[in-house]
């Protein structure tokens, strides 16, 4: 069955000004509107980039209500694509590793974990293997910072990811509820 999103993007705070509706993929909103300050999810899972053609920063945002970038962790009004993510599995499994190509020390998650220290010793991740849903990795604890979207596959260290470094503080299983 194929997933449908419906998503609208504000160029002012609370949901005011001018607004543009998107249901699918939008290498570039630009052309729609000229900044975005809030951002309603009506159904799906999405994923908003800061620049065009789905690069730069990226944040995941599920059904909900952002009033502001800040809500969403943005550090600023510009998202110029966007992109629905297509698959929600009920199940979830992850492992992380504290050094690439899947050495060292090994940890699996099944579920959301807001503060990484609590469950894993390190603070760095330098591989992962998503054996089965959708995750995302958050620089810091309490899902904050850079976000990153892993789909099933193997990382096989940060830059995989798209992060620069291998700071990982929470991470998260997206969910389409």
């Amino acid at each position: 069955m194929e997933r449908t999103g419906k998503i609208f993007f504000y160029e002012d705070k609370n949901f005011q000004g001018h607004y543009y509706e998107c249901s699918s993929d939008c290498p570039e909103l630009s052309t729609h509107i000229s900044r975005c300050n809030s951002v309603r999810v009506e159904s799906g899972a999405w994923v908003i980039y800061e620049r065009p053609h789905y690069t730069g920063y990226q944040y995941v945002l599920m059904r909900g209500e952002y009033p502001s970038y800040q809500s969403w962790n943005g550090f600023s009004d510009t998202i110029r694509s966007c992109r629905l993510i297509r698959h929600h599995p009920s199940r979830h499994r992850i492992r992380v590793y504290e050094r690439p190509d899947f050495s060292g020390q090994m940890m699996e998650f099944s579920d959301d974990t807001p503060n990484l220290l609590d469950r894993w010793r390190f603070r760095e991740v330098h591989s992962a293997q998503v054996q089965e849903g959708i995750w995302v990795f958050y620089e810091h604890p309490h899902y904050r910072g850079r976000q990153y979207l892993l789909e099933k596959g193997d990382y096989r260290r940060h830059a995989d990811w798209g992060a620069l470094q291998p700071s990982v503080g929470s991470l998260r299983c997206v969910v389409d509820y």
